[in-house]
């Protein structure tokens, strides 16, 4: 999607309500309203879709079970997705429901229009149907020769009268429509086997069902009352019957005429790459710009089940970390198309180290520096004079971020966009403000930290789509708000922060030191394993994290009088001012050497006096009869940065 676009179209699937929403749904959900607000803040006209499927024979007979009606029970978890999308602030423009009557006369049209077109017939149907997956399926393709391929529940064998979709008649338009468009499909791997599927041969489709009532009636010009529409064919459709296809086409131009992008699980891509734009096809309408199929979540590297008790309640999991961290998190963990994993040690990680350490701490650092040195005041007057290398860098990195953003990768997105935070943090680590406030350079320190300012008030507008409060949290300290505006100002135009008094706010990423949510206990088999494994002297992990352990760039050194051993050190650790660390390392290592280099520190220690000197923590470093070596990172790292 490119900046001449005007309009965009955001979907989601519309969700069964055979279940709660889960962690796939609330990421799927949360995707599409990145997308959304990103498109919003841009300039484009934005639609955003979302909503539940409420037809078919499974739903008709779990209502049944329940001694509820279909629409009565369809109504009770329908209404669970949308509290939830409420509560997470989803910015969606409709809900849909496909027991709208508005849905059921839109679809009505379009089976009229592919009727009378001669896409659509009348059959027998035999075949082996899942009614756990509504779907039907030839004999070779069954599991130990009658389960459903995809659930691995058993089938049963079908015979009645269909109504059938020529699908077999754009076998060559599909494929000639994945060859011509590059991105119609998204990641590559799923298109291909998109197109590998096609290219076997594909059957007629059956869209009817006589065997249940829970759907959609057949238009009354076709006049064949006992047929209702096959919850796929209903289902999407929702797409286009949202924007009033066939009834009041007002919003039709947002699929005509502009860009859409249709988020689902990799689970339903068949339906959604090979159905549906065959369906657009007979309708002689677009077809959509782009189909992103992402991979599922696991936990803690099992896979999810009510029987396990392991299934991720995304509710639970906001409530605890935060929504905002929880949505970078999902954003950030996984590349779009795979499978993920979800575990409370790695959001923890993700919370304390991305957000705590590189995003939360930088405003911290920029209100402790401009309040100690200038009143809180912030002017970028000198920003260009003193820093153009790094504004140029950080814009470089800016221009290629909305291709991630429209090719779905949200983690590249992330992880490039986190490079101009830890380019605002080595800034002050290469500059030092407080040395140059003490050798009477002020206006250098001050553009330093206009630098740094300005370094985050362009990752905050970036990250709104991503994390819309703590943004414009952000954004309020920096004396701006995030807008259409200021987007255009600060991003498009590289304009930099006008003269304001930063406002102090409280941290913004507390750090967590242990997990808040009760984790699944166990199966026996890995209880009996962890048995195995005691031995004396064996610690936890949460006794282990006791300890914090951080990257410390050595700035300073300086040999101790009267001592042979000792050497007093200046470090950065990522903190507003350096540190001082007396170390015993005088022997082994020359001042000389160690400065700029970068060694291990445990950070958490209470401080000492050692020969009359505050020591601030102490480097970590192994010995034997060869002599003693720090413990490094094997690369530069940012300082500050977590060990563990």
């Amino acid at each position: 999607m490119s900046q001449s676009c005007k309009k965009a179209y955001i979907t989601t699937p519309i969700y069964y309500v055979n279940d709660v929403p889960h962690i796939g749904h609330a990421y799927t959900t949360i995707i599409a309203d990145t997308l959304a607000r990103y498109s919003r803040l841009i300039g484009h006209e934005t639609m955003f879709l979302t909503g539940t499927d409420e037809h078919g024979q499974k739903i008709e007979e779990a209502a049944k079970s329940r001694g509820r009606t279909p629409q009565a029970y369809s109504d009770e978890i329908s209404g669970k997705f949308k509290t939830l999308w409420d509560e997470f602030d989803i910015s969606y423009d409709k809900f849909i429901r496909t027991t709208d009557e508005d849905h059921k006369l839109s679809v009505q049209k379009a089976f009229e229009v592919m009727y009378e077109k001669g896409d659509i017939y009348k059959d027998q149907y035999e075949g082996f149907y899942c009614v756990s997956c509504e779907t039907f399926f030839t004999k070779i393709q069954l599991y130990d020769d009658e389960c459903c391929p995809d659930c691995g529940k058993p089938t049963s064998i079908v015979k009645e009268e269909s109504y059938f979709f020529n699908l077999s008649k754009y076998e060559d338009q599909l494929l000639a429509w994945y060859s011509d468009n590059e991105k119609c499909v998204l990641p590559k791997g799923k298109k291909n086997e998109v197109i590998n599927f096609v290219k076997q041969g594909l059957n007629n489709l059956s869209i009817t069902r006589t065997s249940f009532d829970w759907g959609v009636k057949l238009p009354e010009s076709i006049n064949d009352p006992k047929h209702v529409m096959y919850v796929w064919l209903d289902a999407l459709m929702n797409y286009i019957t949202a924007l009033g296809y066939g009834r009041d086409e007002e919003h039709m131009a947002y699929w005509k005429d502009g860009t859409s992008v249709q988020l689902l699980g990799k689970d339903i891509l068949r339906f959604h790459a090979i159905y549906w734009p065959a369906f657009l096809m007979s309708l002689e309408l677009p077809l959509p710009t782009h189909i992103g199929a992402h991979g599922w979540w696991t936990r803690n590297g099992e896979k999810m089940s009510k029987s396990k008790g392991n299934v991720v309640n995304p509710k639970e999991v906001a409530d605890a970390y935060g929504l905002e961290n929880f949505r970078y998190f999902l954003l950030r963990e996984v590349p779009f198309g795979q499978d993920g994993d979800f575990s409370q040690k790695a959001l923890i990680d993700r919370i304390n180290s991305d957000l705590g350490n590189d995003l939360g701490n930088l405003l911290n650092r920029i209100i402790g520096m401009s309040g100690k040195y200038n009143d809180l005041h912030i002017d970028s007057k000198d920003l260009l004079k003193y820093h153009q290398k790094e504004v140029d860098a950080a814009n470089t990195i800016i221009e290629t971020l909305e291709t991630y953003i429209f090719d779905l990768q949200l983690n590249r997105f992330l992880e490039d966009l986190w490079k101009i935070l830890t380019l605002a943090n080595q800034s002050i680590t290469t500059y030092e403000p407080w040395t140059k406030m003490k050798e009477g350079k002020k206006d250098e320190a001050m553009a330093l930290v206009a630098l740094v300012a300005n370094l985050l008030a362009k990752v905050s507008i970036m990250l709104h789509a991503v994390m819309p409060k703590t943004t414009q949290t952000i954004a309020h300290a920096l004396g701006f708000e995030i807008t259409q505006t200021t987007y255009i100002d600060i991003i498009t135009n590289k304009e930099a922060l006008k003269p304001f008094t930063i406002t102090k706010v409280p941290p913004l990423f507390p750090r967590i030191e242990d997990e808040i949510l009760k984790s699944p206990e166990p199966t026996p088999t890995q209880k009996e394993k962890k048995e195995e494994k005691k031995t004396e002297g064996i610690i936890t992990i949460d006794q282990f994290f006791e300890t914090k352990i951080k990257i410390a760039t050595i700035l300073e050194a300086q040999e101790v009088p009267k001592s042979d051993r000792l050497l007093k050190l200046k470090v950065d650790v990522g903190e507003e001012e350096p540190r001082q660390v007396i170390a015993g390392i005088k022997e082994f290592y020359a001042p000389g050497s160690l400065v700029g280099t970068q060694a291990c520190l445990v950070a958490n220690l209470k401080p000492a006096k050692i020969m009359g000197m505050l020591s601030q923590g102490m480097l970590l470093a192994a010995k034997d009869k060869e002599g003693l070596s720090l413990i490094r990172p094997e690369s530069p790292k940012r300082s500050g940065t977590a060990v563990g």
